[in-house]
């Protein structure tokens, strides 16, 4: 993992196809090493999330290219690999799921339904309203509230969506716009020779939340136009 970390590190401060091009091995290198632990990742998740099986590292790295066209930054390349684990589809799937996150001193695990086209957002919403005291026994949970309090916050609406009670007792919960949640990993945790085990018990504090927010789709079916 520390060499995964240098090279994205000399990535951030090179960040254009010459230098890219000129280490293109060292590139590979990382690669095969990020999917190495997806493979292991995605076996050890298999065993407690069986809805994840038959899912290949390659559904779940994120590539390394930018697509730029409608972007005012034209760096070329991702200065981080992100590996997302959903069931039908990964890193394309609509459900909650698994997130690791590898950049220099910003490492993290997250996971959730980022960025949910309308018609899902507001069946989350939905649930949550009528659902909540489950959501707060998970939090409420030592295993979960380990790693994760609450719904992350950097998305949220002002005021509480029309057709919503504003006197809800969570009523931060359906200003949402994404349901996501998300823990810090340093750089040391990243490179212990443990890591694995790490990411292990980060996920079984996950799994509950997921369970949560996919029960939406068993609910309601498919969102499809995301």
């Amino acid at each position: 993992m520390k060499e995964i970390l240098d090279f994205l590190a000399e990535l951030a401060c090179n960040n254009n196809r010459e230098w890219f091009n000129a280490h293109k091995d060292w590139y590979k290198r990382c690669y095969e090493k990020v999917e190495v632990f997806t493979t292991q990742w995605l076996e050890r998740l298999v065993a407690i999330d069986p809805e994840l099986a038959g899912l290949t590292p390659k559904d779940c790295i994120w590539r390394i290219y930018r697509d730029v066209r409608f972007s005012h930054d034209k760096r070329p390349f991702k200065w981080w690999f992100g590996v997302f684990i959903a069931a039908k589809g990964g890193r394309k799937s609509d459900r909650s799921g698994y997130y690791l996150h590898f950049e220099p001193e910003r490492c993290m695990f997250g996971g959730g339904i980022w960025c949910p086209n309308k018609d899902l957002l507001h069946a989350l919403r939905k649930e949550v309203l009528a659902n909540y005291d489950e959501v707060e026994d998970i939090f409420a949970n030592p295993m979960t509230n380990k790693y994760f309090q609450d719904f992350d916050t950097e998305q949220m609406l002002k005021k509480v969506p029309q057709g919503f009670p504003a006197d809800f007792e969570h009523v931060d919960w359906l200003k949402r716009k994404a349901y996501t949640y998300s823990t810090p990993l340093t750089d040391a945790e990243v490179c212990a020779p443990d890591f694995m085990d790490k990411v292990m018990d980060i996920s079984r504090a996950a799994k509950p939340i997921n369970d949560f927010l996919n029960y939406t789709f068993e609910e309601y079916g498919e969102f499809p136009d995301r």
